[in-house]
C-alpha cells in the first residue's frame, strides 16, 4: 500500500531505477522479464515514460490551460482554446492528460513503451499516437502485436486499450496490475479533493465542482481485460 504522497505523485520513495526511468519495484521486475522475453522473440522493448511526479503533471496541466501547450480534440485536431469555456477546456485536457494527483504514472505501476529501433539513426520522432502501434506499417506495430498476446503473462494490462468515453485510446500504455489495482482502489474522492485544494492548479473551481464526474469518467473508466 502506498502513502498518500506516493499515491498522488508527491513522493518517489516507492520507486526504483530501470532503464533511465523510475518504476515501482514490482512493476520493474515484471517489465524486465517482459523485456527479456520480447528480445528472445526478436523485439526491442523500451520505456518512453515511467513515473511522472505531481509537479510535472501540474506543469503539463497548467501550460495546456494557459494555451502554452496545444489543446486537441478527441480526433487529435488542434482546438482554439479562446473559443472554449472552462468546462470544455477541462474536458479537452482530460481526454489526453491526467488530472494532477490522479495520474496512474504517479504510482510507478504504469509506463509508456515503444520500439526504439525505428527511431535510431532517423529524423523520425516518437509521437505516442495510436497509428504508430495499431497501423500495419507503424514503427511499433510488431511490438504492440506481441504485447497484446503476452503482457498478461508478466502482470500487465492495457488500461486504455479502447476509448470508452474518457481517456483517449493509448496502445502504448501498460499497467502492472498487482500494484495499480490496489492504488486505484486507494485513490479516493476525498484524497483527490485534498490534493487539488493544496496545489496551484488552473481551473481549480471548475475541477472541484466536477470532481465526481472526473473520477467516474477519466479515472475509474479503464479497460479491465488484457486486450
Amino acid at each position: 500500500m502506498l502513502s498518500n504522497t506516493e499515491l498522488t505523485g508527491a513522493s518517489e520513495k516507492h520507486l526504483t531505477a530501470v532503464d533511465g526511468h523510475k518504476l515501482h519495484a514490482g512493476a520493474a521486475e515484471g517489465y524486465l522479464a517482459m523485456q527479456k522475453a520480447a528480445a528472445a522473440n526478436g523485439l526491442e522493448l523500451a520505456i518512453a515514460s515511467g513515473f511522472r511526479a505531481l509537479d510535472r503533471q501540474l506543469s503539463i496541466w497548467n501550460r495546456k490551460w494557459r494555451g502554452k501547450l496545444p489543446l486537441l480534440s478527441q480526433h487529435g485536431e488542434q482546438l482554439d482554446a479562446s473559443a472554449l469555456n472552462d468546462t470544455e477546456k477541462m474536458h479537452a485536457i482530460l481526454h489526453w492528460s491526467a488530472l494532477p494527483g490522479s495520474s496512474r504514472h504517479h504510482w510507478g505501476s504504469d509506463l509508456d513503451i515503444y520500439d526504439p529501433r525505428p527511431f535510431q539513426h532517423s529524423e523520425r520522432k516518437l509521437r505516442l499516437v495510436p497509428a504508430e502501434y495499431t497501423d500495419a506499417d507503424g514503427p511499433c506495430h510488431k511490438l504492440w502485436q506481441w504485447l497484446t498476446q503476452h503482457v498478461h503473462e508478466y502482470g500487465f494490462f492495457f488500461p486504455y486499450a479502447r476509448y470508452q468515453g474518457g481517456v483517449a485510446r493509448e496502445p502504448w500504455h501498460l499497467s502492472y496490475r498487482p500494484v495499480s489495482q490496489k492504488c486505484h482502489q486507494q485513490l479516493s474522492l476525498e484524497l483527490l479533493a485534498e490534493t487539488i485544494n493544496a496545489i496551484a492548479i488552473e481551473g481549480k473551481p471548475i475541477i472541484l465542482d466536477n470532481l465526481v464526474q472526473i473520477k467516474n469518467q477519466y479515472i475509474d473508466t479503464i479497460t479491465e481485460d488484457d486486450g
